[in-house]
C-alpha cells in the first residue's frame, strides 16, 4: 500500500512539473510570437537588411535584468546593444579597480562595452588607460553645478533649482557645450533632457540658437548625438539641424528595469527624419 501510495503521489508531481513546464513554454512562446507581431520589430528586420546597424547603446543592467535577459531579447528584436555602467561620485564604480572589475565580468559577452561617465567630476577618477578599455564613453550634463554653487541632479525634482527659465537654460546650454569640449566621450546622451517643472515648455525653451550651439560643439568636438527612445528626446527639428550640421546619431533607451522596449522613438525618426546608415555612430573599437 505505502508503495502505491509513494508512485501515485510520484505521478503526481510529475504531471505537475510538466503541466508547470508546459505553461512556461507557452508563455515564452506567446512573448515571442507578441514580439514577432510587433510592426517596429518588423521595421527594424527591414532598416537591417537595408544596411542600418539597429544597435541600442545605452542598455543597463538594471531592475534585476541579465545579461542572458538582453541577450534573449536582443535575439528576439534584432536590436544589437551596447551595455553600460554607470562610473562617477555616488555610483558603485568609482576608481579604476572597480571600473576594471565590471569590464572583466562581462567582456566577453556579445555586447558592446560602454562607461557611462557621471557628473563632472568623473574626469579626475578614473585614468586614460582604463577609460580607453570600453568600446566607447558616453555622459550627458544631467548633473552640473549652477552660478550659485547649488548641485543638481536634473531627474530629481527637489535636486533642481530654476529661479528664471531662460537663465537655466543658458547656463545648461553653457555645460552641455563644455561637456563636449572637455570631456573625453565619444557619445552625448539625454541629449536635451529638461526637468519636469520645464517639460511641458520644451518647444519653446529649446529654441534655434540654443540647438544650434549645441549642435556646432558636437560638431567641433566630433561626438555623436543619442536619439533617446525613453524620453522620446532630441525633437525632430533637433536631429534635422544636426543631420544638417553632420552630426552622427545613436540609439539608445537609458532602461531602469527590465524593460529594454523596441527603441520605437528612434526607429520613428529615422523615417521622420530621413536618416541614412551612415547618419549614425559606430565604435572605432569594433
Amino acid at each position: 500500500m505505502k508503495k502505491t501510495i509513494v508512485l501515485i503521489a510520484s505521478i503526481i508531481i510529475g504531471l505537475s512539473t510538466v503541466a508547470c513546464n508546459s505553461k512556461k513554454k507557452e508563455a515564452k512562446t506567446e512573448a515571442q510570437t507578441e514580439k514577432a507581431q510587433n510592426p517596429v520589430v518588423a521595421r527594424i528586420a527591414e532598416l537591417k537588411k537595408a544596411g542600418y546597424d539597429i544597435v541600442d547603446y545605452h542598455g543597463h543592467l538594471k531592475g534585476g535584468l541579465t545579461m542572458e535577459d538582453l541577450l534573449e531579447h536582443s535575439k528576439e528584436t534584432g536590436i544589437d546593444y551596447g551595455v553600460a555602467f554607470n562610473a562617477g561620485v555616488g555610483f558603485p564604480i568609482t576608481n579604476d579597480s572597480t571600473l576594471l572589475a565590471n569590464y572583466e565580468q562581462y567582456k566577453d559577452y556579445p555586447v558592446y562595452m560602454a562607461m557611462q561617465a557621471e557628473g563632472r567630476e568623473w574626469v579626475t577618477m578614473f585614468s586614460k588607460e582604463n577609460i580607453a578599455t570600453f568600446d566607447y564613453v558616453f555622459t550627458d550634463a544631467m548633473t552640473w553645478t549652477d552660478k550659485k554653487g547649488r548641485r543638481m541632479r536634473l531627474w530629481i525634482p527637489e535636486e533642481v533649482f530654476v529661479d528664471d527659465k531662460d537663465d537655466f537654460m543658458d547656463q545648461l546650454v553653457d555645460k552641455i557645450v563644455g561637456v563636449m569640449k572637455n570631456e573625453p566621450i565619444d557619445l552625448y546622451v539625454n541629449s536635451t533632457y529638461l526637468p519636469d517643472i520645464l517639460q511641458p515648455e520644451y518647444d519653446a525653451l529649446w529654441t534655434d540658437e540654443r540647438m544650434q550651439k549645441v549642435i556646432d560643439a558636437a560638431v567641433a568636438n566630433d561626438i555623436a548625438i543619442e536619439i533617446n527612445a525613453r524620453y522620446k528626446i532630441p525633437s525632430a527639428s533637433f536631429i534635422k539641424k544636426a543631420k544638417a550640421a553632420g552630426v552622427k546619431f545613436s540609439m539608445g533607451t537609458n532602461n531602469t528595469d527590465k524593460n529594454l522596449g523596441t527603441l520605437d522613438y528612434a526607429i520613428e525618426m529615422i523615417d521622420v527624419c530621413g536618416l541614412e546608415p551612415n547618419d549614425f555612430f559606430k565604435p572605432s573599437k569594433k
